[in-house]
């Protein structure tokens, strides 16, 4: 699912000249970042306290601990990584979409190993998880659906034709199920750090959030256009009654 949402938005490259809608961009963002926020506090941290608990080990213990490597994690990623900001994804040169094609292929890496990680905990045994792990997939997919789009609309602007930019656009988000897929043979033997694993997923979606969704999603020209903010709340209530609904 994630891989065919950047896809699909590379896609968009057969639609639009340039960009997509500014406004659609940021009311998506905001979606992604509000269904992530949920899912962190209600699919993630709250099963890695009481999983912790029932360890006999004190709740906060793993969920700051873990939640805090996740963050240090993306921290250093940030740090190796060229970063996302508005002033790259703007770029159009040849050598600076080279830039943004590197980084957004490998930002997908470790959102890919944290819908692993998710999926591989509610295939063994912890079916409370699933809801959680599909939330986490939904949030990274409409997260990726811009990013596709943020490669494909500059490489066609650069020259190349509208299936090679779309063929390059979609390649960018095939590392995602790749790197889901080894982060699930290696879960076999990580029963016992459930609940770091759990923590450190959600560290990292609250960093990613934090970091990249709603600061791009609340980019705008003037006052008078809340379609990021909005789209947070939504996503976050609509997560919220989800997971509690089914959780």
């Amino acid at each position: 699912f994630t891989f065919c949402m950047t896809a699909l938005g590379a896609a968009m490259v057969f639609l639009f000249r340039s960009k997509v809608s500014p406004n659609l961009h940021r009311i998506m963002l905001g979606f992604a970042a509000g269904v992530m926020i949920a899912a962190s506090m209600w699919s993630l941290l709250i099963p890695a306290i009481e999983e912790a608990q029932e360890m006999g080990l004190p709740g906060w213990l793993p969920a700051a601990g873990g939640s805090a490597l996740g963050i240090l994690f993306l921290v250093a990623m940030d740090g190796l990584l060229p970063h996302l900001s508005p002033e790259l994804l703007q770029h159009r040169t040849g050598a600076q979409n080279l830039l943004l094609i590197l980084a957004i292929t490998l930002h997908n890496i470790p959102e890919g190993m944290a819908v692993g990680v998710s999926f591989a905990l509610a295939a063994q045994g912890q079916e409370e998880l699933l809801p959680a792990a599909g939330a986490l997939a939904l949030g990274i997919g409409i997260q990726n659906f811009p990013e596709g789009a943020a490669i494909s609309l500059p490489l066609r602007q650069a020259g190349l034709s509208r299936t090679k930019s779309f063929l390059i656009g979609a390649a960018s988000g095939a590392v995602e199920p790749i790197a889901a897929l080894l982060t699930v043979l290696a879960a076999g033997s990580v029963q016992q750090a459930l609940p770091w694993l759990l923590s450190f997923a959600a560290g990292a979606m609250l960093y990613v959030v934090v970091e990249e969704l709603i600061p791009e999603a609340n980019l705008r020209h003037d006052h008078q256009t809340h379609g990021g903010t909005y789209g947070v709340m939504v996503g976050f209530l609509l997560m919220m009654i989800l997971d509690v609904a089914l959780g």
